[in-house]
């Protein structure tokens, strides 16, 4: 049974109906208001061992009243709900102080339990963060996503190793960049490296820097990405694809805090956060002795793991009107999508998560001429491939090949022009359908090649710098994660 007395402020007579009754029957005495400023008198005068507050009240704003209370009562543990379900309602709770944010509904043992813990803890314990960022880095109020949210709040505040787990295109680097951007070492640089962009025999020299003629072709010293990120944070992408000797020497740093250039001697002191991420299951890659299980524990110290997007269907709406935003901020013409159309990528798959979706969206608002997407779009945009068909007999032409590249876009083509209603396309067609075809190609061999420019290119039949040209002018997420 729990003691003390907990003060409940919430505009809503039956939430506080329902608090009141949960823990009163947990042991703890309980006061209810519906407004701020009662709940101000009461802690101004001492009263209460914990708050538990909504964020909206009639009267004043929780964030607002946030700042006074910790002023005051340093020690007074503040749990912050809000139907307000978005990441950076969980950022402002923990800018402000809040002991826990809880979204709207919640479940009543979890903030019992909660209770328990803020009751308990050492006192003196707060969080301080730095001023609100205006853009949101992370869209979702899904269930999966809100567990996100509050383990990246109470993260912000520590210098904890952090391993990213989830299916590529989910949002790992968006939520390396949020861990740094809101944290405490967010006045330091972000350091962004893809162990698959990089050869493997590069990789020591990339991390750790090179001494002049450590090695042919190292014809002055150059730092490495620690000493780039010091004071920072330093974010170690598709980790699972690091090799063992490398693996080695990043294990030393992490132990003893130092480490060597490449044909260096003196050891050097690092400060850098490092934060991980890998679409492996590394756990199967250290059974197979392709990941050192020694190194796996020291990175795996907080693991978050991002929800692919089928598993977070609800956040689709959103994460669209987020798209078509930036979008008009672009420059392109302002798309909306109807409720038919919405339901069809509400129920897609998604096998390319949220990378998928955002370059969905971006042909759709380039592409199509109308202010309005309907469903015979979206279902035009999403065909898939048909299954292979036995092989046809000796001249007999298959139809529908799903290798016939040619036969794919000249269909493609023709469900667009028909989804234009016999009007004609904006101009610069072109150059656009060029573009949505090259885009691909490019990603599905860098890819292939693991990032390697240089086959890359080979495959290609085209020079590297023209290679790293198009890269650089097509600007899309799917070849910025695998070419650096």
């Amino acid at each position: 049974m729990g003691r003390g007395t907990i003060l409940v402020a919430d505009d809503d007579a039956s939430i506080r109906t329902v608090l009141s009754q949960a823990l009163t029957r947990a042991g703890y005495d309980i006061r209810t208001t519906g407004h701020a400023g009662t709940l101000w008198n009461w802690v101004s005068q001492g009263e209460g061992d914990l708050v538990v507050t909504d964020v909206v009240m009639p009267d004043e704003n929780a964030f607002d009243l946030l700042p006074r209370i910790r002023k005051l009562r340093p020690d007074l543990p503040v749990i912050v709900m809000s139907a307000q379900n978005t990441f950076m309602t969980a950022i402002r709770a923990s800018e402000r102080g809040a002991y826990e944010y809880l979204p709207k509904p919640f479940d009543l043992k979890e903030l019992i339990t909660i209770v328990g813990r803020a009751l308990s803890r050492p006192r003196g314990i707060g969080i301080a963060l730095g001023e609100e960022v205006e853009e949101i880095p992370l869209i979702g109020r899904s269930p999966a996503m809100q567990d996100i949210y509050r383990a990246m709040a109470r993260l912000m505040s520590t210098d904890l190793t952090v391993m990213i787990l989830g299916e590529s295109g989910t949002g790992k680097e968006l939520v390396a960049r949020a861990l740094h951007d809101y944290g405490k070492r967010r006045n330091g640089p972000f350091v962004a490296v893809n162990m698959a962009a990089i050869p493997r025999d590069l990789i020591e020299s990339e991390l750790f820097g090179h001494e002049k003629g450590a090695f042919t072709g190292a014809h002055a010293r150059s730092p490495g990405r620690f000493e780039q990120a010091e004071g920072g944070t330093l974010f170690l992408d598709e980790i699972g694809d690091m090799p063992m000797e490398a693996q080695t020497r990043l294990l030393r740093v992490l132990q003893q805090g130092e480490y060597a250039t490449v044909g260096g001697k003196a050891p050097i002191r690092t400060n850098v956060r490092i934060i991980a991420a890998t679409h492996k299951d590394l756990r199967q890659s250290i059974e197979q002795g392709q990941f050192r299980e020694d190194l796996f524990f020291r990175l795996n110290v907080v693991p978050l793991r991002l929800p692919p997007l089928r598993e977070r269907a609800e956040d689709v709406p959103d994460l669209v009107r987020h798209f078509l935003s930036r979008a008009t901020r672009e420059g392109l013409a302002p798309k909306q999508i109807d409720a038919a159309a919405m339901d069809r990528l509400k129920r897609y798959r998604w096998p390319g998560n949220v990378r998928e979706l955002e370059n969905l969206v971006r042909r759709l608002t380039a592409l199509y001429t109308q202010e309005t997407i309907t469903a015979p779009i979206i279902d035009a945009e999403l065909d898939v491939a048909p299954a292979p068909a036995p092989a046809p007999a000796e001249g007999v032409v298959q139809e529908h090949d799903p290798l016939d590249l040619s036969g794919a876009v000249e269909r493609y083509l023709k469900r667009y022009f028909d989804s234009l209603g016999g009007a004609l396309p904006p101009p610069g067609l072109y150059h656009r359908v060029l573009r949505e075809v090259e885009a691909p190609l490019l990603g599905a061999v860098l890819s292939a090649t693991n990032g390697n420019q240089i086959r890359a290119a080979e495959l290609l039949g085209v020079n590297r710098n023209t290679l790293r040209k198009k890269i650089r002018d097509l600007d899309l997420p799917i070849i910025r994660q695998t070419a650096r």
